[in-house]
């Protein structure tokens, strides 16, 4: 099966999507689509496909396009992806999105709502969860070897000197480091959550968070826009009664120490990646084997469910921060 494919959204990470999908047998890129026409027309001349400025176009285009990829950006990265990803799964088409999967939650849940609506795979590109690192960590975790897990801590920072709303950071940002978060410990329960302003900053761009999973384990979030390349990009540590692991950039590193040992278990470049970039090329061909493979839409590997998950963490978080209180994240985010 040759999965005929459309990218909404031509920017950096659109033209990323699109040069994944160029490059794997099991897709064919058929379109391109961008609001702005010049933009439209040099990926379209890029890419050698058609190329439009609207959905409707697209669509009216008859192409045979069974599945797309929403890369606009808008506010908070998010604000952008909701009105053509209700176009395509309203004309049939497969969808897989751009975190955040929207910076407005009832936005988010039109979108998952409609999808299951219309029996149609959505996905989000929450790609830290699918580097050969985390499936290896994942597979310690089920397998018993970190026995019951007690706490989970992330750091995820980058130097991003944007100015946007209040809460860009949050909502832009961590959609990945609470996907991955709760890949590993399941849904949040309860948040408790502080927000600083980085100097000469307007934005909140340093958050710390203490999470209580369903499971009982204790997590927390550290997280910035005003970190230099040198700390890294992230670092995730899962504390077990019988073990601990540390993953270290995604991709780059990854350690287990038994809990009653000494002796540790490192892997570096697990499956031969070796920089983040790569990790697109990984969830895309993730989301396209599940496409092969037709796999029911509430079993997609990194489903949008899975994003509005993490979306109603980071809202009850910001909630947290202006009540100066613990907040419950609430059954929408079982």
């Amino acid at each position: 099966m040759t999965v005929r494919v459309a990218v909404v959204g031509m920017g950096h990470i659109g033209t990323t999507h699109a040069r994944c999908y160029a490059a794997d047998q099991r897709a064919e890129l058929t379109a391109v689509c961008d609001a702005v026409p010049e933009v439209a027309r040099k990926a379209g001349e890029s890419f050698d496909v058609p190329w439009f400025t609207s959905v409707a176009g697209l669509m009216a285009a008859d192409l045979g396009v069974d599945a797309a990829s929403v890369c606009t950006a808008g506010e908070e990265n998010g604000g952008d992806h909701y009105a053509p990803t209700m176009e395509l799964l309203r004309a049939g088409v497969a969808v897989l999105g751009e975190k955040p999967i929207s910076n407005r939650i009832d936005h988010a849940k039109e979108m998952v709502a409609l999808a299951s609506e219309m029996g149609l795979p959505y996905g989000i590109n929450l790609n830290h969860r699918f580097t050969p690192a985390a499936r290896r960590a994942r597979s310690w975790l089920d397998e018993g070897r970190l026995g019951e897990v007690n706490l989970c801590n992330m750091t995820m920072w980058i130097n991003n000197p944007n100015e946007s709303s209040p809460h860009f950071h949050m909502r832009a940002l961590h959609p990945h480091s609470i996907d991955v978060m709760r890949y590993f410990c399941g849904d949040v329960r309860q948040v408790q959550a502080f927000f600083k302003k980085g100097a000469g900053r307007k934005i909140w761009s340093n958050v710390q968070a203490n999470l209580l999973f369903r499971s009982g384990a204790l997590g927390h979030l550290t997280g910035s826009y005003d970190a230099g390349s040198s700390y890294g990009l992230e670092t995730c540590e899962l504390v077990g009664s019988e073990g601990r692991f540390v993953l270290s950039n995604a991709c780059e590193r990854l350690v287990f120490s038994p809990r009653r040992s000494i002796s540790t278990e490192a892997y570096d470049y697990l499956g031969g990646m070796r920089s983040f970039q790569e990790t697109f090329a990984e969830r895309i061909g993730a989301w396209l084997a599940d496409l092969e493979a037709k796999v029911p839409p509430d079993e997609v590997d990194g489903k949008a469910a899975d994003a509005l998950a993490a979306q109603l963490v980071i809202e009850a978080c910001i909630r947290s921060f202006d009540t100066g209180t613990v907040v419950d994240v609430g059954e929408e985010g079982k």
